[in-house]
């Protein structure tokens, strides 16, 4: 009886052990843009809405990574484009940070969410200064008037100059040039935090 509960105790342990060291080895190709394997991983039945531990699902990775071809693999598993990590960024979120305006189209089109709630991939694209992602985003249906710009008048005043366009109360356009660099620094680990 013993070596019975021996035998069960192992054949669950074994699956679990297997499963984890998938998970690794999926981690790790989705970093390394290892396309073959991430399609090998999939094709054995690995969830494309895998996360890491502080809840960056494999399309968060990859985006946070510019992999555009593996995003776009990740999509067509049905990985999905809205998921959020611990910090509530998604995979547009990121493509917003490095101004890829590619990557923001392709997760665009597969329904990512342009508007969420709390900072929108339109503040982080503004706050590091790319305008061309924001006039993506804008053209994508962005909100440049979502509650969060609305709600935070430094934050609306710097995002409105990033664009190019005058603060209220300022006549005309502005250059889209100045204060680009006012802010650069103030956020850890390279990701804007709302303040």
């Amino acid at each position: 009886m013993k070596i019975f509960k021996l035998l069960v105790i192992c054949a669950f342990l074994v699956p679990n052990r297997t499963w984890a060291a998938e998970l690794d080895d999926m981690l790790r190709a989705v970093e390394q843009n290892d396309q073959p394997t991430v399609q090998t991983l999939l094709a054995r039945g690995m969830d494309p809405n895998t996360s890491d531990p502080e809840g960056n699902t494999l399309l968060i990775i990859a985006a946070r990574q510019g992999h555009f071809e593996l995003v776009r693999t990740l999509l067509n598993a049905r990985a999905r484009a809205s998921a959020r990590n611990a910090q509530g960024d998604s995979a547009i979120h990121y493509a917003a940070l490095k101004g890829d305006a590619e990557l923001i189209r392709l997760l665009a089109g597969y329904g990512a969410e342009l508007n969420p709630r709390g900072w929108t991939p339109l503040h982080y694209c503004a706050w590091e200064g790319r305008t061309e992602a924001c006039r993506v985003l804008l053209q994508l249906g962005a909100d440049e008037a979502h509650p969060e710009l609305v709600a935070g008048d430094r934050r609306r005043s710097a995002a409105r100059r990033r664009l190019g366009r005058a603060a209220p109360g300022q006549g005309g356009r502005g250059d889209g040039a100045r204060g680009r660099h006012r802010h650069a620094g103030r956020h850890a680990g390279g990701q804007p935090r709302p303040a």
